[in-house]
């Protein structure tokens, strides 16, 4: 599965699908995952939504809360009224029910901080930090290969 926070160009999916059949991968998917101004699900009683609640909205775009209220809890451990993501299934061969589940596990991998949980998934997280580090190198410099530099 590949997690991009922006729209899969047609030779981007081009370019996946061959690195994918050159390294003779069984499969790929590709996930647009992005903010959602889509709008908000209520449910009664004063707690937001249950965290891993999705609404989908057709056949490629789906709501999920990574976020809301947790039963084991019984009620909303965060701060703000939770905001779902937005799954956009460019390519995909499991039910949107199976990704949002995948999706939802990788928002658990959360090594530097405290929280139980993000709201996006740690492969998102992870890029958007290292590319606040590459940000500031010059276009000589040399970029480290291996993810513990940038931890």
């Amino acid at each position: 599965m590949l997690h991009k926070s922006s729209r899969f160009d047609p030779a981007e999916i081009e370019g996946f699908h061959e690195g994918a059949d050159a390294e003779r991968l069984d499969g790929m998917e590709l996930i647009w995952v992005s903010r959602s101004d889509a709008g908000r699900l209520f449910r009664k009683g004063s707690n937001p939504p249950l965290r891993g609640t999705i609404l989908s909205l057709d056949e490629r775009d789906h709501l999920l809360y990574t976020r809301g209220s947790v039963p084991f809890y019984a009620t909303y451990p965060g701060m703000y009224v939770p905001q779902p993501i937005s799954l956009h299934l460019q390519s995909a061969s499991r039910s949107a029910t199976e990704i949002a589940a995948e999706t939802l596990a990788l928002t658990k991998l959360n090594w530097n901080q405290t929280r139980m949980d993000g709201r996006h998934p740690i492969t998102l997280r992870t890029a958007e930090r290292v590319g606040g580090i590459l940000r500031f190198l010059d276009g000589d410099d040399p970029v480290a290969a291996r993810y513990a530099f940038y931890m």
